[in-house]
């Protein structure tokens, strides 16, 4: 069989754009690599993103497109005019659509994995063209896919619902975390406290910062414990797509050294963030799967989420 698999969100730098679906894509490959050496796959990336920095077994080939398909304003006619004709040339006989998209005029079987229905449910949180074209392609995907991988329980009765797919052409393939999510050396721990200005106990928040997040209500919370606890609030990640309304609030409530927003966190080092950390609080309002307190827990720290979405799977 020859899988063709569309890996033009998977980021090279380390930036903030190396979360989400470009590390699912990362993980995809590699394990596919580990498990599968018979069937062949095509692999199709953005501009500069080539097999020497994959690293990927002989029955894989990448291609980098020679465009800058990390912008979506580049990406869109990719999918949706280049990838069809570049699927019959190569006669791939399957494609995989890792986030939510296939093209409308697919040629062969399509697998599209729906990680959450976001642009559905809280639309303020996309820019509008990203929105648009995020919610046309669920319902084309959603329509003609032959089958549909779901993150969770709850996005496949999300898709069911909303999108009114038969339960049968969804199955749920859970996300996991990397094998570096786990309990740290105490003394390298220590070292990354001292190196970092961290407390001893301290609440920890990372994730972007955007309104689903409701990083809001985690302020507000915060206030109410602050004079009773020694361990003051630390918000890592990001900012997002209308974050000015946290930082506002944050001002609002006068933590002052209470509260610290630590920035973009590099992936080489959140599992020490989350070692490091007494509570890991992440009181989201929708997540397709929500990666982040699944991390937290296998690097040993406790964590809080609120009861929404998928959190208490």
């Amino acid at each position: 069989m020859h899988v063709a698999i569309n890996a033009h969100l998977l980021a090279h730098t380390r930036t903030f754009r190396r979360a989400g679906v470009s590390n699912y894509v990362e993980a995809l490959l590699a394990h596919l690599g580990q498990v599968d050496r018979s069937n062949r796959y095509t692999v199709y990336t953005t501009r500069g993103l080539g097999a020497e920095q994959l690293n990927l077994p002989p029955n894989f080939r990448v291609r980098p497109s020679r465009l800058p398909t990390i912008n979506p304003r580049v990406r869109i006619p990719w999918e949706q005019l280049l990838a069809p004709a570049l699927l019959r040339l190569g006669r791939a006989d399957v494609y995989h659509g890792v986030l939510n998209v296939m093209p409308l005029a697919c040629p062969v079987p399509a697998v599209v994995t729906i990680h959450d229905l976001s642009a559905f449910l809280f639309p303020h949180t996309f820019r509008r063209v990203n929105r648009t074209y995020t919610r046309w392609a669920i319902r084309v995907s959603c329509r003609r896919a032959a089958h549909l991988i779901a993150v969770s329980e709850f996005t496949k009765r999300e898709i069911v619902r909303w999108m009114r797919v038969p339960p049968e052409r969804i199955t749920v393939t859970y996300d996991a975390v990397d094998a570096r999510f786990a309990p740290p050396d105490p003394a390298e721990v220590e070292r990354f406290r001292r190196a970092k200005g961290l407390p001893e106990r301290f609440v920890l928040f990372l994730g972007t910062l955007e309104p689903r997040k409701n990083i809001p209500l985690l302020l507000d919370a915060y206030a109410m414990i602050a004079r009773s606890t020694d361990a003051p609030l630390i918000i890592a990640g990001s900012k997002g797509w209308l974050y000015e309304p946290i930082l506002a609030r944050a001002e609002q409530l006068g933590l002052g050294d209470r509260l610290r927003f630590a920035g973009y966190v590099d992936q080489a080092e959140q599992h020490l963030w989350y070692a490091a950390a007494t509570l890991f609080a992440f009181p989201s309002l929708y997540e397709g799967f929500g990666m982040p307190p699944l991390e937290a827990l296998a690097c040993g720290t406790p964590v809080v989420v609120s009861s929404s979405s998928s959190l208490p799977e």
